[in-house]
This record gives C-alpha cells, sequence and structure tokens, in this order.
C-alpha cells in the first residue's frame, strides 16, 4: 500500500529513542524525508545513519525539545535542507516514577515545560505553514496512562494527558485546513524505557525482573509486549494520505491490555 508521503518531510522528536527511532524508520520507509531530533545527539546519530544506510533519508539534530530558544534556528535549519515540516511527531521523555503526591512545586514546573510547553511551541511554530499548504500532520505520542493511571507514575500521568485534551482541541480548529491532530499511546513495548520500568517495580517490590515481566505480559490478551516497528508504523499510518480522515483520535497500541472501552 502507497501511503502517499513520499518526499514529504517529518520532523520526530525523541527519535534517538526506541519508540522515536521506529516511527523515524517507518517513516523513511515510505519515502518521507526525515529529521530526527534528540537530546542524545548520539543515539540520533546511530539511527540516522541506520535509515540513510537502508536507502532513507535522515537528518539528526541535537535538539533539547525543552528549550524554546532554539525552536526557530532549528526549523531554519531543516527548511534550508530538507523543505517545511509536513508530518511533526510529538514524542518526549517521561518522568521517573514518582506518587502524585508529595512532588515539589518545580519539578512539575520542570516536566510541564520539557513534556507540555514544548510540544505546544513547536507545533505552533510549525502550524502556520501547514495550514497555508492545505495538508500536514501532528501527531503525540503519550502512554496509556492518560487512559487508565499507572500507579507510581504520577506525574505523567497528569501531563500527558493534558496533551489529549489539547490535541482533540486543536484537531478542530485546523481540520478545515487540511491538517490532521492525532495522539497513539503505548502499552508495554519493549524498549529500555519499559526494561527500566520493569527493574524499577522489582527494585520496589522485592521481586525478580523475570516475575515483573511474566506477570505483565500475562496481563497482555496477545501474550507479548509489542515491537517498536509495530509503533512505528502506527504512526507512519495516521502520517498518511491514508488517513486523512482520522482526525482528533486517540489510537491504542497495546495489544489490547488496556480493559476499557
Amino acid at each position: 500500500m502507497d501511503l502517499g508521503i513520499k518526499d514529504k518531510v517529518a520532523l520526530v522528536f525523541g527519535a534517538g529513542g526506541g519508540l522515536g527511532g521506529a516511527i523515524a524508520a517507518s517513516l523513511a520507509a515510505e519515502g518521507t524525508r526525515v529529521v530526527l531530533a534528540d537530546i542524545d545527539s548520539a543515539a540520533a546519530d546511530r539511527n540516522a545513519a541506520e535509515i540513510t544506510s537502508a536507502g532513507g533519508t535522515a537528518l539528526s539534530i541535537r535538539w533539547d525539545i525543552a528549550e524554546l530558544g532554539a525552536i526557530a534556528g532549528n526549523l531554519s535549519r531543516i527548511g534550508k535542507e530538507f523543505g517545511p515540516v509536513d508530518i511533526l511527531v510529538n514524542n518526549t521523555g517521561g518522568p521517573p516514577p514518582t506518587p502524585a503526591s508529595g512532588q515539589a512545586p518545580e519539578t512539575w514546573t520542570q516536566y510541564f515545560d520539557s513534556m507540555v510547553r514544548s510540544v505546544i511551541a513547536v507545533t505552533d511554530a510549525v502550524l502556520p505553514g501547514m495550514r497555508e499548504r492545505h495538508w500536514g500532520r501532528i501527531i503525540t505520542s503519550t502512554s496509556s496512562g492518560v487512559v487508565v493511571p499507572i500507579p507510581n507514575l504520577g506525574i505523567s500521568n497528569a501531563l500527558r494527558l493534558g496533551l489529549v485534551g489539547w490535541s482533540k482541541t486543536l484537531a478542530r480548529e485546523v481540520g478545515r485546513d487540511g491538517v490532521t491532530a492525532n495522539v497513539i499511546l503505548p502499552g508495554r513495548i519493549a524498549t529500555p524505557r519499559i526494561t527500566f520500568l520493569d527493574q524499577q517495580k522489582a527494585k520496589r517490590e522485592n521481586r525478580s525482573v523475570e516475575d515483573v515481566t511474566a506477570e505483565s505480559t500475562g496481563s497482555i490478551p496477545l501474550g507479548r509486549y509489542g515491537v517498536p516497528k509495530e509503533y512505528g508504523d502506527t504512526a507512519a499510518f495516521l502520517a498518511s494520505g491514508r488517513a486523512s480522515y482520522i482526525t482528533g483520535s486517540v489510537i491504542r497500541v497495546d495489544g489490547g491490555l488496556i480493559a476499557s472501552i
């Protein structure tokens, strides 16, 4: 199936990581010119090199999304080297495991700035061009915690849920301009982040990581953790011309983990 996004320009944040890297690879496989942005430049470089070695077109940029002053300069560079951004994938790192109560106000501010305010600022910067061209895709990766809050991820549950409300509102504002806005949320996808969370849970509960992982996979109807490529391919479809009538949606990539309708 031709997804109709050949030569489109995609900007993927967190592209040095497991989920962001998989999204970038899936988009590149469809012929998009992908910009891999990450605070970890070495990781972004590695994933960009894998894309180019597979025949894709990629550019890696060291970009701390929390640095709002870097937005204009980085978008200018992308415009000169690839062209204006057609597809924006908002994908930020998660905060450390914490309860919802007892967190210092400055901690909430720190992660609001890096996980929410930054996403909105970058989106606002690319939206005018998308609306002018009457084509654009805004895809925001969150967490299954926005549907069923995850214990001991209080900051993540609260802040990522705010992005769901923002994305839904945005979708209504820009739909007539040919721009869609959707949220994708991962269940248990086999990435270093999930490994870390399993290790932290095992430590808190004085259990083995293997026991925690077995318990977790046992709660998933498909009986396994997801593969990053499955998540990346979902994002690529939402970015495509074939998904032009999907907007304001929250798409679960969770193997059936979330029990609610």
